[in-house]
């Protein structure tokens, strides 16, 4: 039986993907850093390794003796201390890819982003040739860029390297995004920044599998791929739409957003300086992903990978109903 590496296996992609490769006929070896971990990657078929992205032991143990390696463990939060950014992001990239050397994997598929990209600026229609930018302001971004900069690198006879990227990945299962957004309106603190009428480009959970199983399969040596659900959306009515299956309407109010990245960049300072725990109402990343175009060409996917969206955005959000 063909067996696989997992990384942030109890996360919202990890589970999906190790449900993937169940299904695949895959026995699939999940790094849990916490009990917790372990219960939901056993829950779906995964042998847990206990362990985190800075236990050598752990992660040989994973790679050893696997095919695939799947890296989804990141820092995905749009504030904090750069330097937990970097051990998680950075650093605990380049242990992976060391342990999958070591463990002679064949192939290391990294879960990239397209805030990899951005510091500060719209995606229009954005390729896989845009740059990569570790120069970012926001710590996410900066080290995201860095951390698939390793990946590409790390390429070569010994470990094939191909990197996906998702962009806005939402659907049934998702503890985070969605329940961050309702509860900020049920609390009252939620606004559009600008109108919200922008567009974007979204990747059901199920899409952005498909696109790791893809360029596991077929993506070619030393690849990068943006996967989405095709054509792209008005941010704000996506948004909508999602927290509608929440039972949740979000208010009309609005900020400029001149306004709001004002108060991103002086609340980011204070809380830097003071050294405050947590993050402040508003950060750069927030006003840049809730207030700019950002949208995703996708014609490189379907051309080597034969990629095409397997979930579309009704029954997508006819599950997030049933599942509320």
């Amino acid at each position: 039986m063909p067996s696989a590496f997992v990384t942030g296996g109890s996360g919202f992609i990890g589970r999906a993907l190790i449900e993937r490769l169940r299904a695949e006929g895959y026995a699939v070896k999940a790094l849990a850093r916490s009990e917790g971990a372990a219960a939901a990657v056993r829950e779906r078929g995964a042998e847990a390794i206990r362990g985190d992205l800075h236990t050598p032991e752990a992660l040989r143990e994973g790679a050893t003796g696997t095919e695939l390696c799947f890296h989804a463990a990141a820092k995905v939060e749009d504030f904090g201390r750069r330097d937990e950014f970097e051990r998680i992001n950075v650093q605990g990239t380049r242990n992976v890819l060391a342990a999958c050397r070591d463990g002679d994997v064949r192939r290391f598929v990294h879960v990239g982003t397209e805030a990899a990209l951005l510091a500060g600026q719209a995606l229009v229609n954005a390729t896989e040739a845009e740059p990569l930018r570790p120069d970012s302001p926001s710590p996410y971004s900066a080290t995201k860029a860095r951390a698939e900069m390793l990946v590409r690198d790390a390429g070569g006879r010994e470990l094939e390297t191909v990197v996906v990227r998702p962009r806005f990945v939402w659907g049934r299962g998702d503890t985070t995004l969605l329940p961050a957004i309702a509860e900020m309106v049920r609390s009252g603190r939620f606004r559009w920044i600008g109108d919200g009428r922008h567009l974007t480009s979204t990747t059901h959970v199920d899409n952005a599998v498909e696109g790791l199983w893809l360029g596991a399969t077929r993506g070619r040596p030393g690849g990068v791929y943006f996967v989405t659900d095709g054509d792209p959306v008005e941010f704000r009515g996506f948004v909508t739409r999602m927290l509608e299956t929440q039972g949740v309407t979000p208010p009309d109010k609005t900020v400029p957003r001149t306004a709001a990245l004002v108060a991103a960049v002086a609340g980011e300072t204070a809380w830097k300086l003071a050294r405050r725990p947590g993050a402040p109402p508003l950060t750069r990343f927030a006003v840049w992903v809730s207030s700019l175009e950002c949208t995703i060409d996708i014609t490189h996917a379907r051309r080597e990978l034969g990629y095409e969206p397997v979930q579309g955005m009704t029954t997508g959000l006819q599950e997030l109903t049933a599942a509320a």
